[in-house]
């Protein structure tokens, strides 16, 4: 019977969310809460299982924005203060819940534990520089890691936009390189964007393989010989790896994925928002916006406002039966592939990184367990990246042309574009064209006036971001998304205004450059067409 492999894929993503001008700013949280809940306790367990000798391997993308904010000095001192009030919040639970709810002090004190080990992980062991652990376990041969788009763009609504197209990927490419020292060989297609072509411009710039949704091969115009249970070459030989949805949903399914059982903790249910104001004012923010603190003492329970108390016995037993019956399932289906496919079956698995730890607490411990379960002899299913898998089974691959598609709901593009957020594409789309005139027009200036036009592409490619349309649809943080696309459309119209009349607003740009310090090396001639 043919070997049965699992690629798990991590994207690591979050929007630029830098605001230097204010001491404390909300939307930062997103960040220092998948620093502390997700990346450290993701790298302590990959570092444990290394230090074991325990055999894995997995894929990590990791975007420009998030690995411009995790290098920034100013982001990197207020997540050290971040954790410091979580220590402080935590000691005094501990103290609360062992005088007033000593159900929950067994939680408390994990919770303060942790945040004493992150704190003392991010200061002590990483230096307060994450992406070097990240290469570190890329050295070792346990992670691959791959890139993105510059500013995690949904790629599909730019196809008329070449230039912007390939400014997503070239910059993608080139922050990568200038943050680990080598190219990468693998592309995370934002929200498995994919449109017919896109791979042409991947190819040229050296990356030899992207994942895609399962139904680009369901709705392929040839034949895909093996379903989405092995990849294929596109035309141009640059592999695409689609997505498993049936496996894929035993984890990422938010009726009947493993993160639902009634056992697990619950998310939602935060004693920023339970507890009384004069306690928790410290802890949140001004002036008394409730927010999460990652103290959550109760259980998933069901679909009731009435939840147990959480506990992590239970919890865990779940997590151990969880991981075991993910490989049972993969075993059992691999058995049936490898008989009628008479190939060693692939099942292409890709998450939100932030899922594991951050939105299902037990996330990571079930990572945990299935690679340690899936590195024991007895087990036919081997963890295994894009690239080793091509390495090995490359020459056998189909050639087909993959379907427009993403992981998004419908399939498509119904997530990025319906009628809360189609006013968004006409704005950044004559923002490109803009762009694009203002590169013919001014090709390859110096000093002021290149620096002024290298604020403006990075204005458009901000803009650009699918976070912000995201944000749009599912109706959670809007205001802020529309002020950041409204300010990057604005400050884009500063400099084409300024621009048109052959000049340069100095004082603009310099605050602009302050706050802005993605892509510190752009050249905005990336825009021109003639190029």
């Amino acid at each position: 019977m043919p070997a049965k492999s699992i690629a798990i894929i991590l994207n690591a993503h979050l929007p630029f969310v830098r605001h230097p001008e204010f001491p404390r700013f909300l939307e930062e949280d997103w960040l220092f809460e998948s620093i502390s809940e997700s990346y450290l306790p993701l790298l302590r367990m990959l570092n444990r299982l290394k230090a074991e000798h325990v055999p894995f391997s997995l894929t990590v993308s990791l975007s420009p924005t998030l690995c411009c904010m995790l290098s920034d000095p100013v982001l990197q001192e207020r997540f050290l203060q971040y954790m410091e009030r979580h220590v402080e919040l935590g000691e005094k639970e501990v103290e609360r819940c062992a005088a007033q709810q000593p159900e929950f002090l067994e939680m408390a004190q994990f919770y303060l534990d942790q945040a004493k080990r992150n704190l003392s992980d991010y200061q002590d062991v990483y230096r307060t520089n994450l992406l070097e652990a990240f290469k570190a376990l890329e050295s070792s041969g346990h992670l691959e890691l791959a890139t993105t788009a510059a500013t995690h763009a949904y790629l599909p609504l730019y196809q008329e936009y070449p230039t912007a197209i390939n400014a997503q990927v070239e910059l993608g490419v080139q922050s990568f390189l200038t943050t680990f020292g080598h190219l990468p060989k693998g592309f995370w297609l934002p929200e498995c964007g994919y449109y017919p072509g896109l791979e042409e411009n991947l190819k040229y710039h050296g990356i030899s393989w992207f994942q895609t949704a399962s139904q680009s091969m369901l709705l392929s115009a040839q034949k895909v010989e093996s379903g989405d249970y092995r990849p294929v070459h596109c035309p141009n030989q640059v592999a695409a790896f689609p997505r498993d949805f049936q496996a894929t949903s035993l984890v990422w399914s938010n009726s009947s994925g493993y993160p639902t059982d009634r056992v697990y903790r619950e998310f939602y249910r935060d004693i920023g928002y339970d507890l009384p104001m004069d306690y928790i004012k410290p802890y949140i923010h001004e002036p008394g916006v409730r927010v999460f603190t990652g103290y959550k003492y109760w259980a998933i329970t069901g679909q009731t406002d009435q939840k147990v108390p959480y506990r992590r016995d239970l919890a865990q037993a779940k997590v151990a039966e969880h991981a075991k019956n993910f490989l049972y399932n993969l075993n059992r289906k691999g058995d049936q592939l490898g008989s009628a496919l008479q190939q060693e079956p692939l099942f292409t698995l890709g998450f939100d990184a932030e899922l594991f730890g951050h939105w299902w607490f037990e996330g990571i411990d079930w990572l945990e367990q299935v690679i340690r379960l899936a590195s024991e002899d007895k087990q036919e299913v081997k963890l295994v990246t894009p690239s080793s898998f091509l390495a090995k089974e490359g020459s056998s691959l189909q050639t087909a042309q993959p379907a427009f598609s993403s992981w998004g709901q419908g399939g498509y593009s119904a997530v990025w574009l319906d009628g809360s957020n189609a006013w968004t594409y006409r704005h950044v789309h004559k923002a490109i064209e803009r762009m694009e005139e203002l590169a013919v027009r001014f090709s390859d200036q110096i000093s002021l006036k290149q620096r002024f036009l290298n604020q403006a592409a990075r204005e458009v490619l901000l803009a650009m971001a699918s976070d912000w349309p995201f944000i749009l649809f599912n109706k959670s943080s809007t205001e802020y998304a529309e002020k950041r696309l409204k300010n990057h459309l604005r400050n884009f119209n500063v400099v084409y205004g300024n621009m048109c009349k052959n000049a340069v607003n100095t004082e603009w740009l310099v605050k602009a450059e302050k706050r802005d310090i993605i892509f510190s090396d752009i050249d905005y001639n990336i825009f021109n067409p003639n190029r």
